[in-house]
């Protein structure tokens, strides 16, 4: 309840969103108070990334999850705005003689994992977003359900216990380890958005899932709406679309299938969007940060740039809950919406030239 009347009081004082956004916001009932406060873009807010490497088992796996790992690193700092500052990456042991290794910040193992996160609550803000990225094998089911770690795996469970330290931050979890379903559903949690790459105990066979996600974000290949932004929807649909085809392409019955769940029932779907019930928050849960020091904007600009992705966003929403409106409501409203997004975009676009 704390952290809602935060994000509510954080939303007004922004003075981000314009007169028509806000309209919007205001009709909307107190069921969809959720959406409305988590994940909200501005400059005051920032985003920061763990990336957690687990030991694997053979040489082409240990091969995999490292390239994984350093792609992923270098990825969001090319194309996010994200810096080694805002990227804690933990590596197996934590040993870093290897070709890119400078990037290792630490071991996956418990004592590290604690301490990365010990620090990162010191750092962030409320309001500021946390991904955490899971690479490597898991093992077990339900309560017992694990991500094998070095030293003693760590289940769902326990993993959720120290994640309760960030209830003032937006959260996003992607688990890539096979046999991940058990530990991501222990995740679940209001607000909270939580992508696995199997959706069944049975799924154990070291997935694909990551590759194609990383893939998505990489040069933004999973922008669908070509907003030349990627949001955890889009990236999860580029990557579940991706993992079928290579199954299909190789005559092979698919032995993964990635679920989603942002609305905190542990109840993955399959596929997510707008007639589904997940899929709102991911929808508006974006892996750029609006600060990008190397973009050069102007104050001015940045300003723009926030009321941009506020509109953007309150069209999704709006277009999630279409059903409850009636149908000329509904369309006077994207109207508004559309049409200021349309001017601001103008706008932001003079200041460039």
């Amino acid at each position: 309840m704390f952290r809602l009347l935060t994000r509510k009081l954080y939303v007004f004082c922004t003075g981000l969103v314009l007169a028509a956004g806000s309209q919007f916001l205001q009709a909307q009932g107190q069921t969809q108070d959720n959406e409305l406060n988590y994940f909200l873009d501005s400059p005051d807010t920032s985003k920061y990334a763990v990336i957690m490497v687990g030991p694997a088992v053979g040489e082409v796996n240990a091969g995999r999850f490292r390239q994984w790992g350093l792609s992923l690193h270098d990825i969001l700092t090319r194309d996010y705005g994200y810096s080694s500052d805002t990227i804690t990456l933990l590596y197996n042991d934590g040993d870093d003689s290897f070709v890119g290794g400078e990037r290792v910040d630490g071991a996956t193992d418990r004592e590290g994992i604690v301490q990365a996160l010990s620090e990162l609550r010191g750092r962030v803000e409320t309001g500021d977003q946390i991904t955490l990225y899971l690479i490597g094998h898991g093992s077990g089911a339900e309560e017992e359900a694990k991500f094998n770690i070095v030293g003693p795996d760590l289940t769902g469970i326990e993993f959720a216990e120290m994640l309760d330290q960030f209830d003032r931050q937006d959260m996003v979890i992607v688990n890539t380890t096979s046999a991940s379903f058990g530990f991501s559903a222990a995740l679940s949690s209001e607000g909270r958005v939580v992508i696995s790459s199997t959706r069944s105990p049975s799924e154990r066979y070291d997935p694909i899932f990551s590759g194609y996600f990383i893939e998505a974000l990489d040069q933004r290949n999973g922008d669908r709406d070509k907003n030349n932004r990627v949001s955890m929807l889009e990236a999860f649909e580029y990557a579940r679309a991706n993992v079928e085809q290579w199954y299909s392409e190789q005559g092979r019955l698919a032995p993964e299938h990635a679920g989603l769940d942002d609305n905190g029932d542990s109840l993955f779907t399959l596929a997510p969007g707008v007639d589904q019930a997940d899929g709102l928050l991911a929808e508006i849960a974006y892996i750029d940060t609006l600060v990008d020091d190397t973009a050069g904007l102007s104050p001015q600009a940045l300003e723009l740039k926030a009321r941009m992705q506020e509109l953007e966003r309150s069209v999704f929403i709006l277009r999630g809950r279409k059903a409850e409106y009636l149908e000329a409501d509904y369309w006077q409203q994207m109207e508004q919406l559309l049409v200021e997004l349309a001017r601001t975009t103008g706008q932001f676009n003079e200041q460039l030239n």
